[in-house]
């Protein structure tokens, strides 16, 4: 049986040969199809459908330029699988038959190909897109190399935009309700350690009316404090005195120690899963007594070097 799912060539939307691909990789017909015989898919990723009239206006002039993919139904009708906008757009502007590729696949082979043909339109809200890239993962198992690869975009522009869909709901709340918008803004907000020093960011971004410089300048600032300063090691009073000298022909005594050498453990953190599979050592460079905010910090630096495969590098 042949593999199911989207070509692996397959980038952007409306590179030249999009529909020849997936013809080529699923069993398809091209055909011209009675529109009211067509319906869209109940499962469409897109919240919002947007303005069709310029879109009309350009399929009156000049017809349909890329087909619709559609898949066939018991009943004789067909789901749309890619381009319900055209199938709307085509209805306003008058036509009564549209053309078509049918394709012979899975449920969820077309749930794959709505979510990443919806992720290429130009007018997504930054928490479609990042929601779209999320649901790839989840629904799918996409990595982001394969989600980088599906829709043209960098590796970390996927990382970051997964990130952003991570937000509790409560600070995505205030995003939403603060007009927060830009990526880099929001970027920053998901790179606190907890829901509570998010919640102290925006209450910053809000109430000082931070933009985007200031936000990144403020993190760096922070970030530069938080930096140990190298510690003179200290020299004991003992390591002056010098050992007095043996016989002549005498050796020195062996000291025998039933302990193992040991790094210095002084401030650091430790956790030994009950099960016995793990355990994890934090070693802080600081002299001082760390925190339970300071573990949250290493914690989460540590999950998002691991979560963009920076730790493999």
């Amino acid at each position: 049986m042949a593999e199911r799912g989207l070509p692996l060539g397959i980038k952007m939307r409306h590179d030249s040969h999009y529909v020849e691909e997936l013809a080529k990789a699923n069993r398809s017909v091209g055909k011209v199809i009675a529109i009211d015989r067509i319906e869209p898919n109940p499962d469409q990723p897109r919240n919002e459908i947007g303005d069709l009239t310029e879109l009309s206006a350009s399929i009156k002039n000049q017809g349909i330029l890329e087909p619709l993919l559609v898949k066939p139904r018991d009943n004789g009708t067909y789901m749309i699988i890619a381009g319900e906008r055209r199938w709307r757009a085509s209805k306003l502007a008058g036509l009564t038959e549209v053309p078509c590729i049918e394709l012979d696949i899975d449920e969820n082979t077309i749930a794959e190909i709505a979510l990443v043909e919806n992720l290429q339109r130009k007018d997504l809200t930054i928490w479609e897109v990042a929601d779209g890239l999320l649901d790839l993962t989840v629904r799918f198992g996409y990595t982001h190399d394969d989600i980088a690869e599906k829709i043209g975009k960098s590796r970390s522009t996927v990382t970051e935009s997964i990130a952003i869909a991570g937000l509790p709901k409560g600070i995505r709340a205030r995003c939403v309700e603060g007009e927060i918008t830009a990526k880099s803004v929001l970027i920053e907000i998901s790179r606190q350690f907890d829901e509570d020093a998010m919640n102290a960011l925006l209450d910053e971004i809000l109430d000082k009316d931070l933009k985007r410089t200031d936000i990144r300048d403020k993190t760096r600032t922070e970030k530069e404090l938080k930096k140990p300063e190298k510690a003179e090691p200290s020299r004991k009073a003992s390591e002056n005195v010098k050992a007095p000298t043996p016989p002549e022909g005498a050796t020195e005594p062996e000291i025998e120690t039933d302990e193992p050498e040991e790094e210095s453990a002084a401030n650091r953190f430790e956790f030994f899963a009950e099960d016995g599979s793990f355990e994890l050592k934090i070693d802080f460079a600081s002299e001082e007594e760390y925190s339970r905010k300071d573990i949250l910090i290493a914690l989460k630096n540590a999950f998002d070097a691991v979560k963009s495969g920076k730790s493999e590098e």
